[in-house]
């Protein structure tokens, strides 16, 4: 008999009440912003925390997507160039998802599309929510809604992207088991990108039964 299952996640005791922002201003506003917040917070031991200051990089909400083929068994990536990998000794361009941040009015479905007709120049027609994830809280208040997204990989290639946001996306089509093994060497580097193919190599049997074409 299997014992019964549990789980170790209880409501949390805190919340955003149990956090006071003394102070907060603006302090550098480019292509991406930094705030600088003097606050204070409860501790567990139930005293407050005394006033400390962080910076916090304002990124918003983005949106990924891992276009998925399951009559062909093989995912479509992105690669292109990315500033923040410019120390990473294979190459700063990545293979990544489909993504896109999310814009004042746009639902996540709304990015899920726009981001895959600029990006892949295809569409998807069926979406499947994966998870909801900040990417490094300790200075960011960047979320990521990952997605997979079904599509007919047939034709799906070439150069794509917006040239007045300075994109240039290359479209790789890759067997998901050898999109998988670039994860297990490393070339696959990227969070969002290992989580949305190891979410897929848990959840592919489920996928395939229910594809829905």
């Amino acid at each position: 008999m299997n014992p019964k299952q549990t789980s170790v996640l209880t409501e949390p005791e805190y919340s955003q009440e149990q956090v006071e922002i003394v102070s907060k201003k603006r302090s550098f506003n480019g292509f991406f912003a930094i705030d600088t917040l003097t606050l204070r917070h409860k501790r567990f031991d139930g005293r407050w925390t005394g006033n400390f200051t962080r910076e916090l990089f304002e990124r918003g909400e983005a949106v990924c997507v891992l276009l998925y083929d399951p009559n062909k068994d093989c995912v479509v990536l992105a690669e292109q160039f990315r500033i923040g990998a410019l120390a990473d000794q294979r190459s700063p361009w990545l293979l990544e998802l489909v993504a896109g941040m999310v814009e004042p009015g746009e639902s996540y479905d709304d990015v899920a599309m726009r981001e895959t007709e600029e990006e892949a120049g295809c569409q998807f027609y069926k979406l499947l929510p994966i998870c909801n994830y900040w990417v490094s809280p300790g200075g960011t208040c960047e979320r990521v809604q990952l997605y997979c997204g079904l599509i007919n990989s047939e034709g799906v290639c070439g150069i794509h992207g917006l040239e007045q946001e300075n994109e240039d996306i290359r479209l790789h089509t890759l067997g998901f088991d050898d999109a998988y093994q670039a994860v297990a060497s490393g070339e696959i580097n990227n969070a969002a990108t290992i989580m949305a193919l190891q979410w897929l190599k848990i959840h592919k049997a489920d996928v395939l039964a229910d594809k829905a074409i």
